[in-house]
């Protein structure tokens, strides 16, 4: 990718995508569109800052719009398209699967198809410059053994709605790639955490329940395992894939920060007593909570292919990168209230 690089992002106006829009546009004089069907989970608000940039374009759309992704391609010709248009939350998996299924696999299915048509028509060195990044999630892998990581080996073993639909996705990644020769590379990532997500997310409506006094359902007995990243670590792994001359096929992304959801909870709790001060206990407000069907038990992933072939480490320690996620959800009001006005958020995490 060259320093005057146009770079396609789907899903640019949710909680990863947004932050990786933001840190395309500091890369040289990179351009990017942005497309997104704004739906709940997109927001134009998470991309205040950049919606005046005259190297960024908003396009309000859907990846399975095969007309509009193929005219977006024709008029920009990219240097690289990043999937991250997703349905995410398990929990509306569970309640609603045949969106998931329609938006994280057909979706998926549709941008390659027309990506691939774009990308065969491109001269050959254009076609080698080429990247298809599709960021996809740990979940796949299902749930991990206490002493094992997940990496770039791991069969596939979906358990919830939103997590086959993802592998799904992956599947036609792979295809595509070997039937028609298109590059594209996977990344798999685990739990991101950061400003500008959600609030239906564990983290964020934690944080807000706290805030306001309110009761913090935990699932079960508190204790399933999440592999926590930064959404800024997680945006610097992508750009750096990107940027690798001979990519692999799939890199596992991930900060090793394994912690129980309680834990997680515990110290959210200490953060806002601790910025508040306000005298008050919050971990009282703790209470657990019937489980999640099909409930994974532990996520964790060893991310050595990604150091080992690129520069990428991840700079943001988890407990600072959380303090610092508590502060800026107190210290951002209006963004909470924009994205609940549009929809109220739906269960805990």
């Amino acid at each position: 990718m060259n320093q005057d690089s146009t770079v396609i992002v789907t899903g640019g106006a949710g909680f990863i995508g947004s932050t990786l829009v933001r840190q395309c546009l500091a890369v040289g004089s990179w351009s990017v569109v942005t497309i997104d069907k704004l739906t709940y989970a997109g927001n134009r608000c998470s991309l205040t800052e950049v919606l005046d940039n005259p190297r960024h374009e908003l396009v309000e759309g859907d990846v399975a719009d095969a007309a509009l992704v193929a005219e977006l391609l024709k008029r920009h010709r990219p240097q690289a398209v990043i999937h991250l248009a997703a349905e995410s939350h398990v929990d509306r998996s569970i309640a609603g699967p045949p969106q998931f299924a329609t938006t994280n696999a057909l979706g998926t299915c549709v941008l390659l198809d027309e990506v691939t048509r774009y990308w065969q028509q491109l001269k050959e060195a254009e076609q080698q410059a080429f990247r298809c990044l599709l960021v996809s999630t740990d979940e796949v892998f299902g749930s991990a053994n206490p002493d094992e990581s997940f990496d770039e080996q791991s069969p596939f073993a979906p358990n919830s709605p939103y997590a086959a639909s993802k592998a799904a996705g992956e599947h036609f990644a792979r295809a595509f790639s070997q039937t028609y020769g298109l590059p594209v590379v996977v990344a798999n990532s685990s739990n991101n955490f950061g400003p500008r997500q959600h609030p239906e997310k564990l983290i964020p409506k934690m944080i807000l329940h706290a805030a306001a006094g309110q009761s913090l359902p935990v699932y079960g007995d508190g204790l399933h395992q999440r592999d926590w990243l930064h959404v800024e670590d997680c945006g610097d792994a992508l750009l750096e894939i990107l940027r690798a001359k001979k990519p692999s096929s799939r890199y596992v992304i991930g900060a090793e920060n394994c912690l129980t959801n309680l834990h997680v909870v515990e110290l959210i709790c200490d953060f806002l007593d601790e910025l508040l001060g306000d005298g008050k206990n919050r971990r009282k407000l703790i209470a657990s909570t019937v489980d999640r069907l099909g409930h994974d038990r532990r996520y964790a992933v060893d991310a050595g292919r990604l150091r080992s072939e690129t520069h990428w480490l991840p700079k943001i320690g988890f407990e600072g990168g959380l303090r610092e996620t508590v502060r800026w959800y107190l210290e951002n009001p209006g963004w909470v209230a924009e994205v609940s006005r549009r929809e109220e958020s739906g269960p805990s995490y």
